[in-house]
């Protein structure tokens, strides 16, 4: 397979190095994908888009997703007062086309607000922030890591699209009702065939961190239940309760907006999802194998919106609303646009695109399915109470 071998080499060094001879599934997932020089993300193997590419994700459809998006985010600097700057920190911005689409729609029209926004990147992909500096040369834009955002230092908003699901997750399964932690070796058989590229087996064992019994019992999920078979396997993100942490910490007053795909922990540990949610992506195809085409692929895990939820309650975010990405964006205004279509004198296969385009965005069993959840800290009673366009749906 088309793996990298010098991160192939660089993990089996990990390994061996290790006083136990394995790693953590989430300490080979965040190798894979964030190795400093041969994770897919760190290298120039990530591809984003149509062609020649492994996925593609909103704003790659049309500008639409992301001019709605901007019409929330006026809606939030009308909220709070108009605060100048009002802050939007967008935390892993992909191609940075997102980030053009906000603002080039806020300065064609909402100059006022465009005048009082401060547009900040959180991207940790050296690849992909030198394309989003590129793509958004004319415009204001810093980049920084969360790190560096002094605690309180946001007034705004912080939002991400499908960024939560390429955090490194751990990976447990059930053994006679026991929970048992995914480990990562070395394929021991490989020593003797001399193969260029190393490859990897799993094994389990006692759970590397209590944090993992205690996530579950933090979304209300006990795996002793009957229901739950033998070989039952799934994933924990530790690393997006970290996250929000210091997002928390960073923000004063303002939201947290999240986007992504992903269910509550009910759907998400349902018994029938018995190998979990896990999913490679490499040029257009998906499938479950993580220990090929390492360095060359994305590595993912849906989201568990009800940790986000409950481990914000504990960080003082409130929550504000989760919904469907498809019910978020016609509460925006997509349906007018769609409507409109009608009236526009464009040639048959232009309309077509787009009105193609538009419906994806809001498809349900697609791009429309995603989760979308809305947090908020620091607000007075006056402002909690106005709620959100894109929570309000029609009556």
């Amino acid at each position: 397979m088309d793996s990298n071998p010098a991160l192939c080499a660089a993990i089996a060094n990990h390994i061996t190095t290790n006083p136990q001879q394995r790693i953590t599934f989430a300490q080979f997932m965040d190798m894979a994908l964030y190795h400093p020089e041969y994770g897919y993300y760190s290298s120039d193997a990530v591809k984003i888009g149509f062609k020649d590419s492994d996925f593609f994700t909103s704003p790659n459809l049309c500008s639409d997703f992301g001019e709605l998006l901007a019409e929330q985010f006026l809606q939030m600097w009308e909220i709070l007062g108009k605060p100048v700057p009002f802050s939007l920190v967008e935390m892993g911005a992909g191609q940075g086309l997102l980030a053009l689409h906000i603002l080039k729609y806020h300065q064609l029209n909402y100059p006022d607000f465009f005048a009082a926004l401060e547009y900040i990147i959180v991207e940790k992909s050296p690849t992909l922030r030198q394309e989003q500096q590129q793509r958004l040369q004319d415009f204001p834009v810093r980049w920084c890591n969360l790190e560096e955002i002094p605690p309180n230092g946001i007034i705004g908003c912080f939002f991400s699209n499908e960024l939560v699901d390429a955090f490194p997750v751990h990976q447990f399964m059930l053994e006679t009702g026991e929970l048992r932690e995914i480990y990562v070796i070395t394929d021991q058989n490989e020593k003797e065939t001399n193969a260029p590229c190393p490859s990897f087996v799993e094994v389990t064992g006692e759970p590397s961190t209590p944090q993992l019994a205690k996530h579950l019992d933090l979304v209300g999920i006990d795996l002793t239940q009957s229901l739950y078979p033998d070989s039952y396997r799934s994933e924990i993100n530790l690393a997006a309760l970290d996250w929000l942490s210091i997002v928390a910490d960073r923000l004063q007053r303002g939201y947290v907006l999240t986007i992504d795909y992903g269910y509550p922990a009910s759907r998400y540990y349902n018994p029938r999802r018995s190998q979990g949610t896990l999913q490679c992506y490499y040029q257009h195809r998906f499938h479950d194998n993580p220990y090929i085409n390492i360095g060359r692929q994305d590595i993912t895990a849906h989201v568990d919106f009800t940790a986000l939820e409950r481990w914000g309650e504990k960080c003082n975010l409130k929550n504000v609303g989760f919904i469907q990405q498809g019910l978020f964006l016609m509460a925006l205004g997509l349906g007018d646009r769609i409507a409109a279509l009608s009236y526009q004198q464009q040639p048959l296969l232009q309309l077509l695109q787009r009105r193609d385009a538009l419906h994806q965005l809001i498809d349900p069993t697609g791009l429309g399915g995603f989760g979308v959840l809305v947090q908020s800290k620091g607000l007075n009673n006056t402002e909690i109470s106005q709620p959100l366009k894109g929570l309000t749906l029609p009556e």
